[in-house]
């Protein structure tokens, strides 16, 4: 890619994909973004046009109040476009949003059928380059609930607690995260491809409306029964992260059980379906914690402040070992099933111990039985 900046045009740069491609270029270098809104007005349009590099066309209508409006914007506005980029007499490239409604019977999908036929022609007569990106159902933050994205009415309404309406629980929806199709919009920008070409989505989910919702709960309720679900990657991280960018502000922090005595606080922090779970305790000055064994159950312990002593007794053999941790020096304890320890505050302030163990714990069977070192 050269080293010149090249003036990026987006239409529909305030909508919902349109807000995340424009902060996606703008931390990218080599790229300036020109943006074109819905208040602004066809005059500016032209002047965008004339300085523009390349033009990513993402203004749309899928809900107007007016019928007539899938024509305005979606048909009309993509040849007022063709029609200025051909009159200048340059080649700049349009990448269009198109949609995969655009093979239904619907007025939404003729229009962004309408508007593909038109750079299609537009081709034909100029030789310039168009690619036309087919999206599914796009979902991420920033989405509008109740207008362009089921995934952003659900987030919205289970985030504060109301109703969802399904019709059909079993109806299959395909779904493309925000952020990946950010990327694959940069990522043609680096790579372009002349003439007429179809735009690939790099990554389609499928979900049933019911999983869908089903989904959504269990991140609602993870945060009363601690139980995170798997959203490192895949369909259940992007639709987590989604979720999340739907919390009131109010609701950016929450409390977490917390069991405390005159030896200081337990307090459980998150807890994994098969991977066990993460805590942390505060010990006071001088005080001693722990004083059990496990007969399958391990920990890791990470003192991140203060200073502690912990000692071990084997069961069968009785031997004795001891440890000293502290926040001057990182380490990860790992205490080891058949092994009596305790745990001791050689400091003069309260310590800090984050904990993780490899189940979540059961009051019914916790596999902690007490015994002193």
């Amino acid at each position: 890619m050269t080293n010149l900046t090249r003036s990026i045009l987006i239409t529909g740069a305030d909508g919902f994909i349109g807000s995340n491609l424009s902060i996606k270029l703008k931390e990218e270098e080599n790229f300036r973004v020109l943006k074109f809104i819905r208040s602004d007005n066809l005059e500016k349009l032209s002047r965008l046009i004339s300085k523009s590099d390349v033009i990513i066309h993402l203004a749309g209508e899928n809900r107007p109040d007016d019928i007539i409006d899938f024509t305005k914007v979606n048909v009309d506005l993509t040849k007022y476009i063709c029609d200025e980029v051909q009159e200048g007499g340059r080649n700049i490239p349009i990448v269009f949003s198109s949609s995969t409604q655009a093979t239904e019977n619907n007025e939404y999908g003729k229009s962004k059928l309408a508007a593909e036929s038109i750079l299609e022609n537009y081709v034909l007569a100029t030789k310039n380059t168009v690619t036309i990106f087919r999206l599914p159902g796009v979902f991420g933050k920033w989405s509008k609930p109740n207008y362009n994205s089921v995934v952003a009415t659900f987030c919205f309404n289970i985030a504060r607690g109301k109703d969802i309406h399904i019709n059909n629980k079993t109806d299959i929806i395909n779904l493309a995260y925000i952020d990946d199709i950010a990327i694959d919009i940069f990522n043609h920008l680096l790579n372009p491809r002349k003439g007429l070409s179809q735009g690939q989505v790099s990554r389609i989910y499928s979900i049933s409306l019911d999983d869908l919702a089903n989904q959504i709960f269990a991140f609602k309720n993870s945060r009363d029964n601690l139980i995170t679900e798997q959203v490192g990657n895949g369909l259940s991280g992007a639709l987590y992260s989604t979720y999340i960018s739907f919390l009131p502000k109010d609701d950016f922090s929450y409390d977490l059980p917390s069991y405390g005595d005159d030896r200081g606080n337990f307090v459980e922090v998150l807890k994994t379906k098969n991977s066990g779970q993460f805590s942390f305790l505060t010990i006071k000055p001088g005080i001693t914690r722990g004083s059990h064994y496990h007969h399958s159950k391990t920990e890791k312990f990470i003192v991140v402040k203060g200073a502690v002593r912990l000692k071990f007794r084997h069961l069968i053999t009785q031997e004795v070992h001891e440890i000293n941790l502290s926040d001057k020096n990182i380490q990860v304890l790992d205490t080891i099933p058949g092994w009596v320890h305790d745990i001791t505050n050689l400091g003069n302030s309260d310590s800090i111990v984050m904990l993780w163990a490899n189940e979540n714990f059961d009051r019914e069977n916790p596999d902690t039985i007490a015994e002193e070192v």
